[in-house]
């Protein structure tokens, strides 16, 4: 079983239990998903999910699927569905990144390759299209264009802006579309599959939209603030790459504008050799005592807050709020 089970928002009890009773259910078909009886596969598809995680996709799917009947067919695939896909897509961005671990265990490229670890998220992608299908047409259409957004965020990130881009506008673009975009599908997926009111499922892919940013935001100050036992990540692995992060871009914007010796030197760092460990913690340290750490988490809040003021147009009662703390947990978590 997972290390780290998700933990149920503070909410209605009624609510919260059927909640909980049907992640039950996502973790039981999560396994079966990824049953084979491949010798390498069976090890190598389940070593980041037996690894846990929050579950966040799959929280999304149930909560947005409380707007209507939570037992209708195809809402338990659904959850299923976003975070098999989620999973595929960390096998394939832990071997970009060149990351040695991922929740708290070695990643599958450190383990057993490149090689392996691509092939794996493509099989784990394979399994996903095939829920999508058992789903329905309509799932399987959304589920390929947030397949296409993933790959199109993936690949913006590493190419980078343009000198024209705005570095800004570019980054939350790769934002929207490598988290926002996953997370968009499953609020959407949830309601329209349960049958919410009509119009409910237009607010959660909004929603979803706004969240997965917000969501990203916490992550970029908690990936430079926590430390790796507590993440289950190195701390600041995404700055050996050269991977832009809020933080990092808006050091960058004030070395630019103004004469600031210690911003600056930050920057030098960022573009000098941290291959490392003394040098990457030197830079962390440095980050983490930074203003910039600070403005990402208020940035975070802020887009949360925008968040929740997309939910004000779904009714008023238990799913809501409980989609309101689901946000509120989602930005001030500590790990």
């Amino acid at each position: 079983m997972p290390s780290s089970l998700p933990v149920v928002p503070d909410i209605d009890e009624q609510l919260a239990s059927r909640v909980a009773e049907r992640l039950a259910s996502v973790e039981s078909e999560l396994r079966e998903s990824v049953a084979t009886s491949d010798d390498i596969a069976r090890w190598t598809a389940r070593h980041l999910m037996d690894a846990g995680g929050k579950r966040v996709r799959p929280m999304l799917v149930l909560l947005a699927a409380s707007l209507g009947d939570i037992d209708r067919d195809g809402v338990l695939d659904a959850a299923v569905l976003v975070e098999l896909t989620h999973l595929a897509s960390l096998y394939h961005d832990d071997v970009m990144d060149s990351a040695p671990t991922r929740r708290g265990t070695d990643s599958a490229h450190a383990l057993w390759g490149n090689n392996v670890a691509i092939l794996t998220g493509d099989f784990l992608f394979a399994r996903a299209s095939a829920l999508s299908a058992r789903i329905g047409a309509e799932a399987v259409r959304l589920h390929s264009e947030t397949f296409e957004r993933l790959c199109l965020g993936q690949l913006h990130e590493t190419v980078g802006p343009t000198p024209s881009d705005d570095p800004f506008e570019h980054y939350i673009s790769v934002l929207s579309d490598k988290t926002a975009s996953l997370l968009a599908l499953a609020g959407q997926l949830g309601a329209l599959l349960a049958g919410a009111p009509e119009g409910a499922g237009d607010v959660m892919r909004r929603y979803g939209e706004k969240v997965g940013v917000a969501f990203q935001l916490a992550d970029d100050a908690l990936d430079l603030a926590s430390d790796g036992e507590t993440s289950g990540k190195t701390p600041g692995i995404d700055l050996r790459e050269g991977v832009p992060t809020m933080p990092t871009l808006l050091i960058r914007r004030r070395a630019a504008e103004a004469a600031d010796p210690r911003s600056r030197e930050i920057v030098a760092r960022l573009d000098g050799d941290i291959s490392s460990d003394d040098a990457l913690r030197e830079l962390v340290a440095m980050l983490r005592e930074d203003q910039a750490l600070e403005e990402t988490r208020d940035l975070a809040r802020r887009t949360a807050d925008e968040a929740v003021a997309i939910l004000a147009e779904l009714p008023d009662g238990p799913v809501r709020e409980a989609l309101t703390e689901f946000t509120r947990t989602l930005v001030q978590r500590r790990r």
